[in-house]
């Protein structure tokens, strides 16, 4: 089996990529019966010659690819007929921009393994880069906190070389000593986000601490959906009542919101649960966050003060409560507002090789055979020019000639 590396096509550039110069090489020693090919790229963060210095050919076409694994979408001209590829195609929400891709892949006869659904038999995803988008949108609302309070001053983490010296700004943070920030989500995003919290030597608490208790130090609490949905006849929350149904539900962030300095939305959000926090709960007198980290980056949704995607170049803008419109960062009414939807692009090598060696460990054993569980059978989208599987239920996303509604896709 050859297998073949993409040059990423999506404009703006991607520069992170499946598999590192090393794990390329890993791979075939692993796999004998593997062979690992590298299209030629001038954006990768890692160049032509760390590939070739693994051993690792590096050419100009994949036609002879058996398999090819990307990142981002590939745009419909790069598509290669009757090829197996592997990337984010950010379909399954029948986001109405990559329709046209979706049937070119059809069209092509493409058989599409999508990582946002490479899963265990219990829905837990096995591959993302969540985690990266973690650690770089909590570090960025660091950033932003620092620049909104004229506290302290950072680097961007795009301008960083890696973790490490992103590690090393952190050691410029200087917080109110009550300072307080709150997250929801405790996925691989909330867990990343708790690294850069921890990096920072703030307290981790529990939310009815946060709530009722002072501190002279500070302290962070991690929100579980419980947290802050309640059952609008009584207060009281079920679980399983909840994911099945939240409809019955509603939210009770702003109790934290009158206490908080920062907010780092980290969940996964389904569209029929309530909003986390409302334009009316922004504009409550007590409101306290002055800046809001949004990581999960629903546009216009449950996290009322996002209302456009923000850009590594230029990540942050405020938010007016009372005019429900942007305006300057800087303004003292508004709230911060960071919203870059691709944080894991920003610190490109670390995130290329913490998402590659997941892709060794949990993605190349079944897709080489070793599959029981039908892993890599259920994340395929499409097969023999038809969709597949449990994937149907998209047909009538590519036959509909109007854009259906849809938010846009957890972090990668």
């Amino acid at each position: 089996m050859k297998i073949g590396l993409i040059k990423e096509g999506k404009t703006p550039p991607d520069r992170r990529v499946a598999l590192t110069p090393y794990q390329c090489r890993r791979a075939m020693e692993l796999f004998p019966s593997v062979e690992v090919v590298v299209q030629s790229s001038p954006i990768r963060c890692f160049d032509d010659e760390q590939y070739k210095a693994e051993g690792i050919t590096v050419q100009e076409n994949l036609q002879d690819c058996d398999i090819i694994i990307g990142v981002k979408e590939v745009p419909i001209d790069f598509l290669i007929p009757n090829k197996t590829y592997f990337f984010f195609s950010h379909t399954i929400k029948k986001q109405p921009y990559n329709r046209d891709l979706l049937r070119a892949i059809l069209d092509k006869k493409i058989r599409l393994i999508d990582y946002e659904v490479i899963t265990t038999r219990n829905n837990l995803r096995l591959i993302g880069f969540g985690r990266y988008a973690g650690i770089v949108g909590c570090y960025n609302g660091f950033l932003g906190f620092g620049k909104k309070t004229g506290l302290f001053e950072l680097k961007p983490a795009s301008q960083c070389e890696d973790r490490e010296e992103v590690e090393q700004e952190l050691q410029k943070v200087k917080l109110p000593k009550d300072f307080k920030c709150v997250i929801t989500g405790t996925g691989r995003v909330g867990k990343g986000a708790l690294e850069i919290i921890r990096t920072l030597k703030i307290r981790q608490v529990q939310p009815d601490e946060f709530l009722t208790e002072n501190f002279d130090e500070p302290v962070c609490a991690v929100l579980d959906a419980g947290d802050y949905y309640e059952r609008v006849s009584d207060g009281k929350y079920d679980r399983k009542e909840f994911y099945a149904d939240p409809s019955n539900y509603r939210s009770s962030f702003l109790k934290y919101a009158k206490v908080a300095d920062m907010y780092i939305p980290c969940h996964f959000w389904n569209n029929k649960s309530p909003y986390v926090f409302t334009r009316e709960d922004a504009r409550n007198p007590a409101w306290k966050i002055k800046m809001v980290a949004d990581i999960s980056c629903d546009i216009d949704g449950p996290v009322a003060t996002t209302i456009r995607p923000s850009t590594i170049a230029n990540p942050f803008y405020g938010y007016d409560p009372i005019s429900e419109s942007e305006t300057d960062f800087l303004d003292e009414r508004a709230i911060g507002v960071s919203a870059v939807d691709h944080h894991p692009g920003e610190l490109p090598k670390d995130a290329s090789e913490d998402f590659g060696n997941e892709l060794l460990k949990m993605v190349l054993p079944p897709l080489l055979g070793n599959d029981p569980d039908q892993i890599i059978d259920r994340a395929t989208l499409t097969k023999d020019g038809k969709l597949y599987g449990r994937f149907t239920y998209l047909q009538d996303f590519i036959e509909d000639s109007k854009d259906l509604a849809t938010n846009p896709s957890a972090p990668e």
